[in-house]
């Protein structure tokens, strides 16, 4: 996503209103415990119902990576679901990554390559190098 498709979001619905989706399986409804898929659900529900609302969503990653490959399933069907269905939303993976260069290139294919996510939350810690493979626009340092 550009960011002047960003900012045309925020003028259309008047807002800069981003829902997290930080689903801990701990406080999803008992009723939808009994789904094969009871994180995906949760997430799909908040989704078409606030779509209208908000400019983006920021998937908390830690609460998916915690549940393993079933996690990072959710994580990426959670992902496709609002690119499939809600294209003119930005999408963040809170993944507060921030290691060194080859590990953080990684890190952005991952979320760039293999998942649609728009931006990542990163830590600058380690330098500059741990953060330039997520730059979308280039930078000079």
């Amino acid at each position: 996503m550009k960011l002047n498709q960003i900012y045309e979001q925020i003028i259309k619905k008047q807002t800069f209103l981003c829902v997290g989706l930080d689903s801990d399986i701990e406080k999803i409804p008992e009723h939808l415990l009994k789904l094969n898929e009871a994180v995906f659900e949760f997430n799909k529900q908040i989704i078409d119902e606030t779509y209208k609302y908000c400019v983006s969503y920021k998937i908390n990653t830690a609460f998916y990576e915690s549940r393993g490959v079933k996690g990072w399933k959710t994580l990426q069907k959670t992902a496709e679901y609002i690119k499939n269905n809600y294209p003119d939303i930005f999408l963040i993976a809170d993944a507060k990554r921030g290691d060194i260069g080859n590990t953080s290139k990684m890190y952005a294919k991952a979320f760039f390559e293999n998942m649609p996510f728009d931006a990542v939350t990163v830590a600058p810690y380690m330098g500059s190098d741990s953060v330039k493979p997520f730059w979308i626009i280039p930078i000079n340092l």
